[in-house]
């Protein structure tokens, strides 16, 4: 084998700050979770699956139950009255990944979806949830989420690259 040293600064540099971006992605990956959570909030928008497939409707009996406390019904899918799920999703990146979704306890059950009574019962018997839940996915990567992950990461290396 030959080994090659090369003694030049200005090549040494570019490659010393090329392996510290790929080393730690936090910058981009901060970028890609602040794009992730737009997108996600947009899917709410449009009332559809990262897939595009549109969310079931939300049944009368929720329409009903909203009605009986007195709640404002908004009939969009996944709009409850608090309006809590559309608007609390978050990111958290590292240095290798990022992750964004909702810690709210409903989230899971309203983006996986729940058979009536899959969770239990409540304190007075009653099952939980206490109708079945249509899976309505809102997080995940659409084609338009990919090409725009994409983008930002060879966005990334060019600058890593670029001593400018």
């Amino acid at each position: 084998m030959i080994t090659l040293e090369i003694n030049d600064s200005e090549i040494n540099t570019a490659l010393s700050r090329l392996a510290r971006a790929v080393t730690d992605l936090t910058p981009v990956m901060q970028d890609i979770g602040e794009e992730m959570v737009a997108s996600t909030r947009e899917r709410f928008i449009a009332g559809a699956s990262p897939d595009g497939a549109a969310w079931a409707p939300k049944s009368q009996t929720t329409i009903d139950a909203y009605k009986r406390r007195g709640d404002t019904v908004d009939l969009r899918p996944l709009f409850g009255p608090t309006k809590r799920l559309s608007s609390e999703i978050s990111w958290q990146a590292t240095g290798d990944g990022v992750e964004w979704g909702s810690n709210l306890i409903q989230a899971a059950v309203m983006h996986f979806g729940a058979a009536k009574g899959a969770l239990g019962r409540t304190s007075r018997g009653g099952p939980v949830p206490w109708g079945s839940i249509p899976a309505r996915p809102f997080l995940g990567v659409s084609d338009e989420d990919r090409t725009g992950i994409l983008a930002a990461l060879e966005d990334w290396l060019t600058q890593a690259w670029d001593p400018h």
